[in-house]
């Protein structure tokens, strides 16, 4: 089976393949860690001869290529060409994942170097922007940064204002300092009197709510007591409609590291690097890929050959995680990048960013 296909049934854990019997020894184990390691590092084919060298005399060149052998009959390895070494395979990659490079803390250097670009920010924009830049370093891929929309992002204020059509323009600031906007033309003309009165009672009411918990609160008013509630809550439910405001067309994008990830080596292909440049640039494939990951039970998601950006993803990885308030996720983050790359680092760097974008939300970092 060629490694790309491999890579697409990385697409979704429940279908991985079960441990094989090789990997039921502790020793292949560890040279199947040894192997992805070196090649991470190396970016070269791996020999059995390298490997022999990390174990000393423990074990020998050839028990090591006997149990390669095996690696890449059970699909953790290929050879590019019959004289040469191993490469990983995605499921190699998963293995490794999984085993060698589980969740731990970043280092104290890239905790205090994260910490330092991201106080550099003066606004919750560039906040956001150097975020994206720092994982895109990490990786030496894309850094990708997704925004909430409108209708998940908690309110610190918000501003109503009459255009002389009759459309209103909607001014958010979220509990981070981030400031969104949109034009709306609701079902009945307002007057600005009116859209300040809403906006007055909705500021005092319902600081640091969503869009969607404002108005679920306002239907549960109106349920209760209509004619108290009715002339306030109905136009207030108009101008926080999500229908209106836009579900998932209004969410901001931030992404660096386009020019060095068409600069892998994996992609040599032009047809396969315009593909992805064009993902790049639409960039709602991105958000949904991103999006797709929110309710995954780890804190932060691996996968592997992502096929749905273009058919360069088979040659990608995505480490992703959603950054939260009050337990409930806003946005996401990751990194998209080749398959060959340091995981203990970029892994620690986005739970890490996660939590800092957090503590921005509910005010506490903020730069």
């Amino acid at each position: 089976m060629p490694p790309g296909d491999r890579a697409a049934r990385q697409r979704n854990p429940a279908r991985a393949p079960a441990r094989s019997l090789v990997l039921q020894v502790k020793r292949n184990q560890q040279i199947l860690a040894d192997i992805v390691r070196t090649y991470i590092e190396t970016g070269e084919p791996v020999s059995s001869r390298a490997i022999s060298k990390l174990h000393g005399e423990a074990l020998s060149a050839a028990t090591i290529r006997n149990v390669m052998a095996d690696l890449e009959d059970e699909g953790y390895l290929f050879q590019p060409h019959t004289s040469a070494g191993r490469v990983p395979t995605a499921t190699a990659y998963r293995f490794f994942v999984e085993q060698v490079a589980v969740p731990g803390t970043a280092s104290l250097q890239d905790r205090e170097w994260i910490r330092r670009e991201l106080a550099a920010a003066e606004t919750p924009e560039a906040l956001m922007e150097r975020a994206s830049k720092v994982l895109a370093t990490v990786s030496r891929g894309l850094g990708i940064i997704v925004s909430p929309p409108l209708a998940r992002t908690a309110v610190e204020h918000l501003r109503f204002i009459l255009l002389p059509d009759t459309r209103v323009l909607v001014i958010l600031v979220g509990t981070g300092g981030l400031t969104r906007d949109k034009i709306v033309r609701p079902e009945r003309a307002f007057a600005q009197a009116e859209l300040d009165t809403t906006a007055e009672y909705l500021n005092s009411h319902y600081g640091g709510w969503t869009l969607e918990a404002i108005r679920a609160d306002l239907k549960a008013l109106l349920a209760k007591d209509r004619e108290r509630y009715q002339k306030m809550a109905s136009g207030a439910l108009q101008l926080c409609d999500s229908r209106l405001l836009g579900e998932d067309s209004e969410r901001q994008v931030y992404i660096e590291g386009a020019a060095q990830i068409t600069a892998a080596p994996e992609f040599a292909d032009q047809h396969q690097i315009g593909e992805l440049l064009y993902a790049i640039e639409e960039r709602g494939r991105l958000v949904a890929l991103l999006n797709g990951c929110i309710e995954a039970p780890e804190a932060v998601h691996v996968e592997f050959g992502i096929k749905e950006i273009s058919t360069a993803g088979q040659h990608l990885a995505l480490v992703s995680a959603p950054y939260t308030l009050d337990d409930q996720a806003q946005g996401t983050m990751g990194i998209l990048a080749p398959m060959r790359m340091h995981y203990e680092r970029v892994i620690t760097a986005v739970a890490f960013m996660a939590e800092l974008l957090g503590e921005s939300l509910r005010g506490e970092n903020k730069p």
